[in-house]
């Protein structure tokens, strides 16, 4: 059971720099929330939002508290695979878009994240006590610290993801998408 694969689709974002629901903006027809979820499946024989209250797919809180930023959602899905028997979770931002085609292979073995974007990764449950002292210790609150701290992989790829800030952004990939 321990080497079951929660995917988790990072979505509690207040989409500040993006000016309205990031999750819901469209690219090729398609909300980048269900593009997230439709990607995760493809490896994960589960996925979960964390961070949402709707969504595509079963929803997880942030932990320790809402709002707790995309490292809150992690914590939130880690725990959830913890309880689920799950042995470790694939993350990935809502609107990290393009995930290369053998993403679970290149993070294998975990904790590892992409070094062009950390928010995707590949984090073993056993290393949730790591994330636990971290969220509820005085410091920075990264991806980067967290894999710092964990001792995760930091994996380049030659065409990593896109990641979506702002509404140009979207607006410059789907150019690509077209």
């Amino acid at each position: 059971m321990a080497d079951r694969l929660l995917g988790c689709v990072l979505a509690g974002g207040q989409s500040r720099r993006f000016g309205s629901d990031k999750a819901l903006a469209l690219l090729d027809g398609e909300t980048l929330i269900d593009r997230a979820v439709r990607q995760l499946r493809a490896w994960c024989g589960d996925v979960v939002v964390a961070g949402r209250a709707e969504a595509p797919a079963p929803t997880v809180a942030d932990w320790p508290a809402g709002d707790m930023g995309p490292l809150g959602g992690l914590a939130g899905a880690l725990r959830h695979a913890r309880d689920g028997g799950y042995g470790a979770v694939l993350a990935c931002g809502v609107d990290s878009v393009g995930l290369p085609a053998d993403t679970p292979a290149l993070l294998s073995p975990g904790p590892s994240c992409l070094s062009s974007q950390p928010v995707v990764g590949l984090w073993p449950v056993a290393m949730l006590p790591v994330l636990e002292r971290l969220l509820t210790g005085p410091g920075r609150n990264s991806f980067v610290h967290l894999a710092q701290l964990s001792g995760a992989r930091m994996v380049d790829v030659p065409c990593p993801p896109a990641n979506i800030n702002t509404p140009a952004d979207l607006a410059d990939l789907a150019k690509t998408v077209e």
